[in-house]
């Protein structure tokens, strides 16, 4: 079963010390040291100055300025997102993140006010609840020419390459799981 963003977030703590050298309180220090206030700042300084990968210098960062985004407030983003008339898309929802989970534990779930980004290095997806009816998938695809499904992204959002229009939970399929993967893979 996919982590919600909360255990994937503790997953990277408890991986910190191995994966960068230092706990997460050894961080925070360093960045107390940096006297950097701005979360892009901070993960700036974390990526640049200690070769750290996105996902962990977001992470430190948002600890850092125990910022509303952070892994704590996560769940109440995406419940916000999947309220009201737009609760019967939570299933869709559901089922992205239950797929991109399967990619590899460096896959960083990370709540936005309107839709969700899916990151690894960069981000690779978003899954955005853009109607009442209707989940909409973007996705970054390098050298991949637009279908009739997989759109070219148009005007929906300028950091994903295509759309994938998405009604039902049946439409996260093999295929688009497959465009997922590869954008993924890519990132």
């Amino acid at each position: 079963m996919a982590k919600s963003p909360k255990e994937m977030a503790q997953t990277m703590v408890d991986n910190l010390k191995q994966k960068t050298g230092r706990t997460l309180d050894g961080w925070l220090k360093i960045v107390a040291r940096s006297k950097r206030q701005k979360h892009g700042e901070i993960v700036k300084h974390l990526k640049s100055e200690h070769g750290m990968t996105h996902g962990y210098a977001n992470m430190i960062a948002h600890s850092a300025l125990q910022s509303a985004a952070s892994a704590h407030d996560d769940g109440d983003l995406i419940a916000a997102q999947y309220a009201g008339a737009k609760a019967a898309l939570q299933p869709i929802y559901d089922a992205h993140i239950k797929a991109v989970g399967k990619f590899g534990n460096d896959v960083e779930i990370s709540p936005k006010k309107a839709y969700v980004s899916l990151r690894r290095n960069k981000q690779f997806a978003i899954v955005q609840p853009s109607t009442k009816t209707r989940v909409d998938v973007g996705v970054n695809l390098k050298d991949v020419e637009a279908t009739d499904r997989l759109e070219a992204s148009g005007s929906f959002n300028a950091m994903v390459s295509h759309r994938v229009r998405v009604t039902e939970k049946s439409g996260v399929d093999k295929q688009l799981i497959g465009w997922l993967k590869k954008a993924y893979e890519q990132s």
